[in-house]
């Protein structure tokens, strides 16, 4: 049997204060609002409200989070893939949020920065600086290095 084919992808996030949350994505983040179920929204993270293929859904949670390490199991990171990982830097800190900048790593080959949203997960931009991820352009890494 020929494997079916997926048409699109949702990542669900709980949070204990969901408002806070949906303000984050929808004001700081200018996701476009896809769909609000009322205890959950939903997200066009590619692609705009119209379509795409990335979705993101933030649930209000049954209860508090119980660890806070992504690296856990079970844990999250949300990785957010662009060309323009700068500008994204500089779009966040215009919104007011404090990060660190963006590094080169060299071992995985990406330049990235790590940033949290209120209900404390882990997200980060991206981009790969090695051939062969789809889409990729040649970019030049920055002069900050991370091993």
């Amino acid at each position: 049997m020929t494997r079916p084919p997926i048409d699109q992808q949702i990542t669900f996030l709980y949070a204990e204060d969901a408002e806070a949350s949906w303000r984050f994505y929808e004001e700081v983040m200018e996701l476009p609002l896809v769909q609000d179920q009322g205890m959950v929204r939903i997200y066009a993270v590619e692609g705009g409200a119209g379509g795409g293929r990335a979705f993101l859904g933030v649930c209000r949670a049954r209860g508090p989070r119980l660890f806070d390490d992504p690296r856990l199991a079970g844990g999250v990171i949300l990785t957010l893939v662009t060309q323009e990982v700068e500008d994204w830097h500089a779009f966040l800190t215009e919104k007011g949020l404090d990060m660190p900048p963006p590094v080169y790593s060299e071992a995985h080959g990406i330049t990235h920065f790590f940033f949290s949203d209120p209900a404390g997960y882990t997200l980060e931009v991206q981009r790969f600086e090695r051939a062969g991820w789809p889409g990729q352009r040649p970019a030049i890494p920055p002069a900050a290095v991370m091993p």
